[in-house]
């Protein structure tokens, strides 16, 4: 396997991990997600197909569809993590469904959150499809 397609199978794999990781909260913990975890999901979910078809067929130029997904994905993170984390932005919060945006289902060592580790794997994914696609181009 040639550097590039490791790297889209990396890549492929952060996404799964991701997606199963929200599924699993959801299913075997019970855990409802709020508003804001669901537009993560949204903006995560679809990286798996793409990123996974792409590593199939060979296509690393295909990575440029996740980009708009994860960057977004990314930022939606950002400001979930701010409003649970940064007190002044928690009061101000409004409620955005029938769970709180500001709640912490998961808290590990104070700062890791469910947000957080999306974030991370949003990171990722969005450093490692810049470096693909400027190795492409």
């Amino acid at each position: 396997m040639k550097k590039n397609q490791s790297i889209l199978f990396f890549v492929w794999i952060v996404s799964i991990i991701a997606t199963l990781s929200s599924l699993s909260f959801s299913i075997f913990n019970h855990w409802i997600p709020c508003s804001l975890c669901w537009y993560q999901r949204i903006f995560m979910y679809p990286i798996v197909f793409i990123v996974g078809i792409a590593f199939y067929k060979n296509k690393i130029n295909d990575i440029i569809y996740v980009l708009p997904l994860s960057l977004i994905g990314m930022c939606i993170s950002i400001y979930h993590i701010l409003i649970q984390k940064v007190p002044a932005l928690k009061e101000t919060a409004t409620q955005c469904g029938p769970v709180p945006c500001t709640g912490d289902y998961l808290n590990l060592f104070g700062f890791i959150t469910i947000p957080m580790l999306a974030f991370v794997a949003f990171l990722l994914i969005t450093i490692f499809s810049i470096y693909l696609i400027k190795k492409s181009n």
